[in-house]
Parts: structure tokens; sequence; C-alpha cells
């Protein structure tokens, strides 16, 4: 498993201590360290090589955002503030999300799935097997991406349909396809995403992943034909 290295720099002790209580319920997520300034941070940084910064804006010496000019290259960056103007200031830097005060749980781990994916394309661990939690009733449950063969979308509800189970998680579809590798899934529909190892069958505007028909909208065809055959097409017939 790539675990991903990070901090917590924030000045309100409350608010360390709740992503404190966060971080440590992340598997990948490694905490080298709970900081009440950046320049507290800063030593920690250079000593564990840290991959992500859980980084407050307002605080007292120097702000997050003054102290990321101070990198010549910065870890990634989750901002948890409790102010909402600085986001676009924010995203001239490494910054993978922006959390605002008060922070959920489910939205904190939105955060943290997003920067295990990009921090693991850039460390370029694609040889390890890709996961991520999502909350179902009350409880985290890891996927692999391996492991699913398709996700339905119905209102603000996805679906995620495994060989074994399938689990209902409140989120947009969008929002899980951010965070799925763009090598093995392929959005067929407006409702709809497909793992390509996991097809059997196109026929028509079908797509058959074992007993499930998965339907691929005319507007979206052509390019999900080429994202889903693309070379593995050997003998083409009309």
């Amino acid at each position: 498993m790539s675990l991903i290295s990070c901090l917590i720099i924030d000045d309100e002790s409350l608010a360390r201590e709740g992503l404190e209580q966060y971080v440590k319920q992340i598997d990948f997520l490694d905490l080298k360290g709970v900081c009440k300034n950046a320049l507290q941070a800063q030593p920690l940084i250079n000593k564990f090589d840290i991959d992500l910064l859980f980084l407050d804006i307002e605080m007292p010496k120097i702000t997050g955002i003054d102290f990321l000019k101070t990198f010549k290259q910065s870890p990634y960056v989750v901002f948890t503030t409790a102010y909402s103007q600085y986001a676009i200031e924010s995203f001239e830097f490494d910054v993978i999300d922006y959390l605002v005060k008060p922070i959920s749980f489910e939205r904190f781990l939105q955060a943290a799935n997003k920067s295990h994916r990009l921090i693991n394309l850039k460390k370029g661990a694609e040889d390890f097997p890709f996961y991520f939690f999502v909350k179902v009733d009350g409880r985290l449950v890891k996927l692999y991406s391996s492991d699913i063969l398709f996700i339905e979308a119905v209102q603000n509800y996805i679906t995620i349909y495994t060989d074994k189970d399938k689990y209902m998680v409140l989120m947009p579809l969008k929002m899980i396809l951010s965070y799925l590798p763009d090598n093995e899934f392929v959005q067929t529909h407006k409702s709809y995403i497909v793992s390509k190892v996991k097809i059997n069958e196109i026929e028509g505007n079908q797509i058959k992943i074992g007993l499930h028909k998965i339907p691929i909208s005319r507007r979206m065809k052509e390019a999900a034909f080429n994202l889903i055959v693309s070379d593995k097409l050997i003998d083409k017939k009309k």
C-alpha cells in the first residue's frame, strides 16, 4: 500500500484535534505531525518529505498562502479554513481541495480520496492496487477499483456494483469519476460509469457486464467506444 505522508497545520486547537481524528480513520494517510503554525511545520516538512498538507489559511505570523509562496516546490495542499474568499487565489498552488469549516467527515473523506489518487499518480504508483473509501450506513468501506463492475447514478446518489455486493453512496457521479483511474473506467451515459476490463460484450447501445445491461447514450457512444476498444479491436467487420 502506498501511504501518503501528511501534516496538519492549524492555529485552532479544536480544529487540529478534529482533523487529527479524521486522518486516523483513513489508513492510507500517514500523519507525521500536528502543528499550530506554519513555522513549526517547516522542519517536519524537510525531515519527512511530506506529500500533503492540511493547511489553514488565516494564522498568526504567516498565513497559509504566504507560507506556500516560500516553497520552490510545495507539497500538495488541502486548505482547511473558515473563509471562502481565498478559494480563487489558493488554486495558484498545488491545491487539491478547499474545505470550509466546519468540515464534515464525509467532505474530508472526499478530499482524502482525491488526494490519494492524484499523489499516487505523481509518484508513478500505478502498480499499487488503487482503492478508496466510501461511507455506507455509518461505516467506512474500502473499495478496490479492480472489484468495481459499474456505477449507476440516481439523483444525488450513486450505487457502486462489485462482484460480490453493491453500495449506495450520497455522491454525484462526476465526483466519483474524478477519483477513478482514467485508464480503467469510462462514462457511457449521464448516469453510468463502467469498468473497461469487466465488459463482456457491446451490442448496439448496450454494454453487457455479467448479467447486467448498461446503456450507452447517443451523445457519448463514439467517445466511449473509442476509449473502451482503442487498440483492442482485432477484427472490425461491418
